[in-house]
């Protein structure tokens, strides 16, 4: 049986929010403690996990082109890859 697009994106929609909440706790979990050593440089897998994130939403249709082109580009400026 073929799925319907509604439930299809239904789907999308909370694999996307699923994703949005482990790259918060990620986020959450990788930040320094009190007296923790803390790293200047940008952390590259938080970086790229968000990046990841906001393909699926792009992909699924909760971020618009615009936004997702704003957001793509921070992201790789943080990365150290912005257009040069």
């Amino acid at each position: 049986m073929a799925s319907s697009p509604q439930s299809f994106n239904k789907r999308q929609r909370e694999r996307a929010k699923k994703e949005k909440a482990a790259a918060k706790r990620a986020r959450r979990h990788a930040r320094p403690e009190d007296g923790d050593e803390v790293d200047e440089g940008p952390d590259e897998d938080a970086l790229l996990e968000q990046f990841r994130v906001l393909n699926e939403q792009h992909a699924a249709g909760d971020v618009n082109a615009e936004e997702f082109e704003e957001r793509k580009q921070e992201i790789f400026e943080q990365l150290g890859l912005g257009e040069g």
